[in-house]
């Protein structure tokens, strides 16, 4: 038959060769959404466990990096000292880098405490006070439709 046409006991009807009953087909629909769903979170845990497993080595490389610049900024402090003891005594001159190394982070904990400060109290100001305003307005605006 044409027009994908069937010929059935009952004469001939519009449908397709797979003439099931309408409940039939909600519950094909139902039981391959959830099997669907499933798969998809199947997939995406799998996609999680990977990007966390590259973000785990990151992270483990960036503590190597910070481990070995440590290091680094330990050996540069000792060549520092090593320099100013040719012009002055060794302890006068680790007094000096000691001093610097203490000012400059007395400095950085003070900026610091000043964002800190900042940033607290950690609620939106801004939104809290435009919320509150649209309520006031709400109520005025329901209080003058009631009159």
């Amino acid at each position: 038959m044409a027009d994908g046409q069937m010929q059935t006991q009952h004469g001939v009807r519009n449908a397709a060769p797979d003439d099931r009953a309408l409940a039939d087909l909600m519950r094909d629909l139902s039981q391959q959404s959830t099997e669907l769903i499933r798969h998809e979170i199947e997939l995406a845990k799998v996609e999680l466990r990977q990007k966390g497993k590259a973000a785990g080595v990151g992270a483990g490389m960036f503590g190597a990096a910070g481990l070995i610049a440590l290091f680094g900024v330990g050996a540069l402090t000792a060549c520092l000292i090593l320099a100013l003891a040719t012009a002055m005594d060794a302890w006068l001159a680790a007094l000096i880098v000691a001093v610097v190394y203490l000012a400059a982070a007395g400095v950085a904990a003070l900026v610091g405490k000043g964002k800190v400060e900042e940033a607290t109290p950690p609620a939106p100001e801004q939104a809290i006070e435009s919320a509150k305003e649209d309520v006031q307005w709400t109520k005025h605006r329901a209080q003058a439709g009631r009159r």
